[in-house]
């Protein structure tokens, strides 16, 4: 099925609120960010040597990505109904509690529970109901024509975040070697309090966002058009498809590749998670000017391509250092089409459409992530580590294809303004 026509009556911008809104979200968003890099690389190796096997530790993955699946669900659902503020304080409260009983808690079943109540991530990409909720803000701190950009510096500030907490995850290991008396356990338990502490100061970001984007409860409960349906679900399905694709890929699973198949020591591996994230960040604001030249839809696929190729490389690199300069080289385009995409699907939506259309896009993305773990942990104990790389590098390939088809007639304001 090919999309040629926008929805109708798509609306121009709304006047811009306070830029100090923007830098609020900007500064929560980097410490989230900091806080899911330094959980995902240390996650799987923590739970291995805590003795979980690997279909174990991808339950507990899986299960942590569908309490964020939840978390969306409910956001999408009841977001009108609830302000976007409050929303955002009791979401970052949640996470910080699910890591604080992650710490203290060990059996299987209370890591389980922990995993869920705080939407633990594995993905090592900053993905779940707080982005939901941040998404449908932003556009109203800026212009259509800026709106990319907007996005672009969101994701900036995210992968900056990812990779300083890439470094922070390799801390407990860094004191190991320096032969400082922390034992690992504790050190581990540091990890998570960390985490912990940076919820609880987002949470403190989100208390000063002004009424405007804040929004009571009751103003916006207007009904979603049947175009912007439409379009919201067909790109949904192809999202879930590129979802399940990610889902074999989550930096936890990436890690514990490289540890098995390379016995690379977990600093190194923190250290390439640090420099992936940074040609992320970097990779994101040449999205933003590559979309001005070839729009937003051929962004995304014309970048995501490649990197699916790069990947499915990887398991085949003779040693750690070349498997590290060919994830670089994916990790340099792979995040391109994210900006690109999170302002294409803002600008297919009305205002205050945009809660639903960020609540139901991220929903599919969560879920496949969601699912993908349960499968990967057992692919990985009957296979080996690197046939979910291969899996997942396949279904994105496949997504890209089917998002060109569909939708590379369907343009934003911008570019029909443009041409």
């Amino acid at each position: 099925m090919e999309i040629s026509e926008p929805p109708d009556q798509l609306l121009p911008e709304q006047r811009p609120s306070s830029p100090r809104d923007r830098h609020l979200l900007y500064a929560a968003t980097f410490l989230r960010s900091l806080a899911t890099g330094m959980i995902a690389i240390m996650i799987a190796i923590y739970l291995k040597k805590e003795g979980l096997h690997p279909e174990q530790i991808g339950t507990v993955i899986g299960t942590g990505l569908t309490g964020a699946t939840v978390g969306i669900a409910l956001v999408t659902v009841y977001g009108d109904r609830v302000s976007r503020r409050a929303q955002l304080v009791s979401l970052a409260l949640v996470t910080s509690i699910g890591a604080l009983a992650l710490a203290y808690f060990h059996s299987f079943p209370a890591v389980l529970a922990a995993a869920f109540v705080g939407m633990l991530n594995g993905m090592g990409r900053d993905r779940g109901p707080l982005l939901v909720v941040e998404q449908a803000i932003l556009p109203a701190t800026t212009t259509d024509e800026e709106r990319t950009f907007t996005f672009a510096w969101y994701n900036v500030l995210q992968d900056s975040g990812h990779a300083v907490g890439g470094l922070v995850a390799g801390l407990p290991y860094l004191l190991e070697m320096l032969h400082i008396p922390l034992r690992h356990p504790n050190a581990d338990q540091l990890v998570l309090w960390i985490f912990a502490v940076l919820l609880l100061i987002c949470a403190v970001c989100y208390m000063f966002l002004s009424p405007e984007v804040a929004r009571p409860a009751n103003e916006t409960l207007k009904p979603v058009s049947a175009e912007t349906k439409a379009v919201v679900w067909h790109i949904s399905a192809l999202f879930a498809i590129d979802a399940i694709g990610g889902g074999f890929l989550t930096t936890a699973l990436v890690s514990l590749f490289l540890f098995e198949r390379f016995d690379a020591p977990v600093i190194y591996i923190a250290a390439l998670f640090f420099l992936a994230r940074v040609a992320n960040a970097l990779s994101h604001l040449g999205a933003a000017l590559l979309a001005r030249q070839i729009g937003l839809v051929n962004t995304m696929v014309f970048t995501h391509i490649p990197s699916s190729l790069v990947l499915a490389t990887v398991p085949f690199a003779p040693d750690f250092g070349t498997a590290a300069l060919l994830f670089l080289f994916r990790e340099s385009l792979v995040e391109m089409d994210v900006p690109t995409r999170q302002s294409y699907v803002m600008a297919m939506v009305k205002p205050h459409e945009r809660e639903f259309a960020a609540g139901i896009t991220s929903l599919v993305r969560v879920g496949g992530w969601a699912i993908a773990p349960f499968l990967a942990g057992v692919f990985m104990r009957q296979h080996g580590s690197y046939v979910p790389i291969l899996i997942g590098c396949g279904l994105k390939i496949l997504y890209d294809i089917l998002l060109w088809r569909s939708f590379r007639k369907l343009k934003p304001p911008e570019e029909v303004s443009a041409s």
